[in-house]
């Protein structure tokens, strides 16, 4: 049996999840592990350039071939899929996992179809005790863990949680993926056209079935932020991670309370500088979500100025990369903290894939019991908690920091 699978090995971010399972682990002849694609001729070209042996074994598999899905599944007990947009690739893979029994990671942002999938196979992979862990990148890992680990020292501290926690990214340094763009054109395009959809996408609370929670607070309006003495306006990747930590707090039997309130924003400085730079990002988000949503426009974005998948940054440009994120909340009676999540690479690239790799070996060798954790569709906060805290600060360049300085 196989430890982990990487599936879309040939592409640019599942190369670099092999890079980095082979400088962190290919000396290590306990974990065994596969790179799987569609091209046995271009895996091997992936295994040659990474320096890894024989030793690590290819599987030809394809999103068209259910059976080759099956069959590579099977004989694995994680995969890891950087194969997206998951709306249109996803679905055959997760099936292929629950059917097998087999955990599933990936780097999933789609609100949408990942509230589908809660809903069409949530008991499937209960039954069949398949770990599924969607949003296992910068979306949703550094929020998800972050809001966690405050609502931990919170009840740890004061015996009851934070009601509401702000999450707010005061620097970073990276290229979007154009992967994540691509998933993000796929998301606008559906939205457009069916309701359904639409609402998901919309709903703060899409990703926890049967429950409404209170009206959340708004993400994008600039303003003057006291909790964190500096202007902030609206954070692109919101949208995703603020839904995540929601359905987090609903598998930990809502240890953060039933009227918990989460909303994210980017912090733009103090004083008039900071003031315009927030209300510029408000307005260039409002122009690009109008302009996606004109097909024409959209087409013509897609093919000549966003980066498309398959494509990223230098070496040297994701090992400069950086991002630090700030989490402020009060308890009920008014006890403040702050607790920060640090990364050493581009969120979107170098970390990313560093993380989904720790995810993915969390499962199989931390919670490998599936008393200790049985099957279902998990978030990372709900699935691993302080296990992948632990990996991810001694192994992937992480670093959570309690009690942090403004």
């Amino acid at each position: 049996m196989i430890d982990v699978v990487v599936y879309g090995a040939t592409g640019f971010t599942g190369k670099l999840v092999a890079e980095y399972l082979q400088s962190a682990y290919g000396s290590d002849g306990e974990l065994s592990w596969a790179l799987a694609g569609r091209s046995l001729s271009r895996l091997e070209s992936v295994r040659e350039e990474i320096g890894a042996g024989r030793q690590v074994a290819l599987i030809e598999a394809d999103a068209a071939n259910p059976e080759s899905l099956s069959a590579m599944t099977a004989q694995a007990k994680a995969v890891i899929t950087t194969v997206g947009p998951y709306q249109r690739y996803g679905e055959p893979l997760l099936q292929a996992c629950i059917a097998t029994g087999t955990d599933y990671v990936d780097l999933c942002g789609e609100v949408a179809w990942m509230s589908q999938m809660i809903e069409r196979y949530g008991e499937e992979a209960s039954r069949s005790n398949a770990r599924i862990v969607f949003s296992c990148g910068f979306d949703s890992i550094p929020f998800d863990l972050g809001v966690y680990q405050l609502q931990m020292l919170a009840l740890e501290r004061f015996g009851e949680p934070i009601v509401w926690v702000k999450g707010r990214v005061r620097k970073a340094k990276g290229e979007l993926s154009g992967g994540t763009l691509a998933s993000g054109v796929e998301t606008i395009e559906a939205a457009t056209r069916d309701a359904d959809y639409r609402a998901r996408v919309e709903s703060h609370f899409s990703l926890v079935p049967g429950f409404s929670g209170p009206e959340q607070p708004d993400g994008d309006t600039p303003y003057f932020d006291d909790a964190v003495n500096a202007w902030v306006g609206p954070f692109i990747m919101a949208a995703i991670n603020t839904r995540n930590v929601h359905r987090s707090n609903a598998l930990l039997n809502f240890r953060y309370g039933e009227s918990f309130c989460y909303d994210e924003m980017q912090m733009t400085g103090t004083g008039s500088r900071g003031k315009r730079k927030a209300r510029t990002m408000a307005l260039g988000m409002k122009m690009s979500n109008v302009m996606l949503g004109v097909k024409p426009l959209r087409t013509l974005l897609t093919k000549t100025v966003l980066p498309k998948p398959g494509e990223g940054p230098s070496k040297a440009a994701r090992e400069a990369g950086f991002y630090d994120i700030l989490f402020v909340g009060k308890t009920s009676k008014g006890e403040v903290l702050q607790y920060a999540v640090q990364g050493d690479e581009d969120p979107g690239y170098g970390s990313t894939s560093k993380m989904i790799a720790e995810t993915a070996l969390c499962l199989v060798q931390d919670k490998a019991s599936r008393e200790q954790l049985p099957g279902g569709i998990w978030t990372p906060a709900s699935a691993m908690g302080e296990a992948l805290v632990t990996r991810l600060s001694q192994r992937a360049g992480l670093r959570f920091v309690p009690d942090a300085p403004l």
